[in-house]
């Protein structure tokens, strides 16, 4: 059987902000052990594929930073195909797409076994055991969903009612009844007391053509626009990689919709595989908090803290020292743009936060002081009127776009590295306490042309410093327009 890993990297993660924003979504989380969620999730699709190739689907702004995590895991993976989608559209278009480009590829019979990026599964030989499983019953023509055995009734959580009675010839795999939306504390109780229900894990395994009729069948106004975004594709061939990006226009007429919804609750060829997995789904800073054993006072803290008469609370800090005083059962988020602090049993609410800074406009439910871009990384050191302070870091060998800034000038001094710089008709090239100086108007491009990351300070003054006051006239990254 030919397995064809899908990850869908995608979903802002709302309830664990202020680490996860629109532009650093929650499978790019680092645990406490230095991986992100989205690097555990790429080795453990790797650990069951079955040809050495993986398909992520992820948002064409991510698609850069999604590539740089996916790199640094080592596995024998030989090829990545990534799929770029312009605007989220939800699950039953991520997977769509993700269908048509495996049939193409590999045929009508390959089997896709569907991931989201930013779960947790402890136990890999059980979820091996599983897909094995999940691709016997995918392989005779089922829609296949993996379900976690309850162990609590939990109510954040979907849950499977299915047959006790398994399919012929297959053990482990039975057939879906229902699906039960999240429920009140004590239904959930009655249905993890009755022993036929399962938490449903978001996981699914079907051939490729499977699923697409299933979509044409039950979801045409996904199935529709989905074939043609891919068919009309912009697309980019390496021996280890390829990129595809979806066609805007057809790609925003699919509807935004779940593949629960569109298929799994309509179709009558669904089928469930129980497990037990170690699964987490990771939805909230209480989840994060119980990855980590709590010292002697049920305490638990990533960075550095100090903490006195504290009981039962998370801290996280990426650079400053916190102290706590005196206080018990709390959350403690703090990165360098914006702090967060909420009681235990609220976290779920924490999404609350980001919906109104979204209402708002405000920068800190998108960006982070530290942005990632193709080329590498900006900070936002200082920022005050008419002037703004970036440290700027470019890869070895990246080189930012040919640009042009109608409103601001810029300085730039390199403190690392070094630099070739376009600045109008000239080409520069600058060592550590060297600079140059960018009249607004002129056409620039920083490159850098060592093998050490380039690290500069860039002083922007002007009557407007947004960072949408830039034109671009080439860009490596497909980021100007076609001429």
């Amino acid at each position: 059987m030919n397995i064809i890993p899908v990850i869908i990297c995608g979903g802002a993660g709302t309830r664990l902000w202020p680490v996860s924003r629109e532009t650093f979504p929650k499978p790019l989380l680092k645990l406490a052990d230095g991986q992100s969620l989205l690097q555990k999730t790429f080795a453990r699709a790797a650990d069951v594929a079955t040809i050495h190739e993986l398909l992520i689907v992820t948002n064409r702004e991510t698609y850069f930073l999604t590539k740089d995590e996916c790199v640094c895991v080592g596995t024998d993976v030989e090829r990545v195909d990534y799929v770029l989608e312009p605007v989220a559209r939800n699950t039953a278009a991520a997977i769509g797409v993700a269908a048509a480009v495996v049939r193409e590829r590999h045929g009508p019979d390959a089997i896709m076994l569907v991931m989201p990026a930013d779960q947790l599964i402890e136990n890999q030989a059980a979820f091996r055991s599983a897909v094995e499983h999940a691709a016997q019953a995918a392989q005779q023509g089922h829609v296949v969903t993996f379900g976690i055995r309850p162990t609590a009734p939990e109510t954040g959580y979907g849950y499977i009612e299915f047959d006790t009675k398994p399919l012929a010839n297959m053990a482990d795999v039975h057939q879906v009844i229902r699906f039960v939306e999240k429920p009140e504390l004590s239904v959930a109780q009655e249905l993890v007391a009755g022993g036929r229900h399962v938490w449903n894990a978001g996981i699914f395994c079907f051939t490729a053509e499977t699923i697409l009729n299933e979509l044409e069948k039950h979801a045409p106004t996904v199935a529709e626009p989905v074939l043609a975004a891919v068919l009309e594709a912009k697309r980019s061939e390496s021996d280890d990689c390829s990129t595809i990006e979806l066609d805007a226009a057809q790609f925003r007429k699919a509807e935004d919709i779940s593949i629960d919804y569109a298929v799994m609750e309509r179709s009558d060829n669904v089928a469930v595989v129980p497990c037990d997995l170690g699964w987490s789904d990771i939805g909230s800073w209480l989840a994060i908090s119980e990855l980590t054993a709590p010292d002697e006072r049920g305490n638990r803290v990533h960075g550095e803290a100090e903490l006195f008469d504290v009981d039962n609370c998370f801290v996280r800090s990426d650079e400053r020292f916190i102290g706590m005083v005196g206080v018990s059962d709390v959350i403690v988020v703090d990165t360098a743009d914006a702090l967060l602090i909420a009681a235990r049993d609220r976290a779920q609410d924490v999404k609350q936060i980001v919906a109104k800074l979204k209402r708002t406009n405000h920068d800190a439910y998108r960006l982070h002081r530290t942005v990632h871009r193709p080329w590498g990384t900006y900070t936002v050191l200082e920022e005050g009127e008419r002037f703004k302070m970036k440290r700027i870091v470019v890869k070895p060998g990246a080189s930012l776009s040919l640009q042009m800034h109608h409103h601001r000038s810029e300085h730039w001094i390199v403190v690392r590295g070094c630099a070739d710089i376009v600045n109008g008709d000239q080409l520069i090239s600058l060592q550590p306490n060297e600079s140059t100086y960018i009249p607004a108007g002129h056409k620039h491009r920083l490159i850098n042309p060592g093998v050490v990351d380039l690290v500069l300070i860039e002083v922007q003054c002007g009557e407007y410093l947004g960072e949408d006051d830039i034109v671009r006239f080439e860009d490596v990254y497909g980021r100007a327009p076609v001429a």
